[in-house]
């Protein structure tokens, strides 16, 4: 892993961390909430040794990446993940990248593929299931009680929490979210210093806010939300892995999403993980990568 490059797009400065940087092969790693780039770091090295080019950008609001104009909207809402993943490949060039996404990078991913047909060679979403952007989605009540934070965050006291107390925040998800034990500390301090950019807590407040209805969307993405909502069927190969343990989003909310795939596709728990499969077992995801794309 070497320092972050930076990509430049119409709206963004994209930082990202690169691993073999002549693999014949690319594959694009997008993390998720609360997390940053660094999830990626033991489970890298093991794609770029198979021959893959590894680029894993931070996502908008986390640190380095920045806005490049103070007067664009801070906008968290999941069809801008999805272009800004678009507007990385094709600032970079990047031809039919594998696209690999955890939380809210799966989100990014499975967006980007649902914009643009043929973009991604494969698509591999760990502890999310597809077509679960709809705030009218059918919810039950124990994941009700799981997203307790989603509805915190639309609340005056959730506001002020993720502004002024945002590490403590976090720290509350990994403490939860996977079994008891699972981090070191110098882990969850690496990571939290990518919430400590300016518009970190703007574009969390925004992303969970709007998923549920109770923010509009930024008019730039209006043509992206429609194409997204209802979630389009994908023809990429898709591969999801979830947590057995994940107490974020419970693995039954991954069951039965076949029909919004019309090739090859597949569902993996990793019994005994919980919501950050990629750091708490990065050889089985690496391994389960690998055997998926290199099939």
């Amino acid at each position: 892993m070497s320092a972050y490059q930076h990509a430049l797009t119409d709206r963004l400065d994209i930082a990202y961390l690169e691993w073999n940087s002549q693999g014949e092969r690319t594959a694009i790693l997008l993390h998720g909430w609360p997390d940053s780039p660094e999830c990626w770091k033991a489970v890298a090295p093991i794609l770029a040794d198979a021959g893959y080019r590894i680029l894993a950008p931070a996502l908008r609001g986390f640190t380095p990446t920045r806005f490049r104009d103070a007067a664009t909207p801070r906008s968290g809402q999941l069809s801008a993940l999805g272009r800004d993943l678009l507007d990385f490949i094709d600032v970079l060039e990047l031809q039919q990248p594998a696209l690999v996404g955890h939380d809210w990078g799966a989100r990014a991913a499975a967006n980007a593929c649902g914009l643009r047909d043929g973009v991604a060679s494969h698509l591999v979403m760990l502890s999310v299931g597809y077509g679960t952007n709809d705030p009218n989605q059918p919810l039950s009540l124990a994941q009700a009680r799981n997203y307790w934070y989603h509805w915190y965050m639309a609340t005056p006291r959730g506001e002020r929490v993720v502004r002024e107390e945002r590490e403590a925040f976090a720290r509350q998800m990994w403490d939860t979210w996977a079994p008891t034990g699972w981090y070191e500390p110098v882990d969850f301090d690496e990571a939290a210093r990518a919430f400590q950019g300016e518009d970190w807590a703007d574009i969390v407040l925004h992303s969970y806010r709007h998923r549920w209805g109770f923010a509009e969307g930024d008019s730039t993405y209006a043509e992206d939300e429609a194409r997204l909502n209802p979630a389009p069927v994908l023809s990429v190969p898709a591969l999801v892995l979830h947590g057995g343990a994940d107490t974020c989003n419970h693995p039954r909310s991954s069951m039965g999403r076949e029909a919004f795939f019309t090739g090859r596709y597949e569902r993996q728990v990793l019994d005994e993980i919980g919501h950050f499969p990629q750091r708490e077992a990065p050889q089985a995801v690496a391994d389960a990568i690998l055997r998926f794309c290199l099939k």
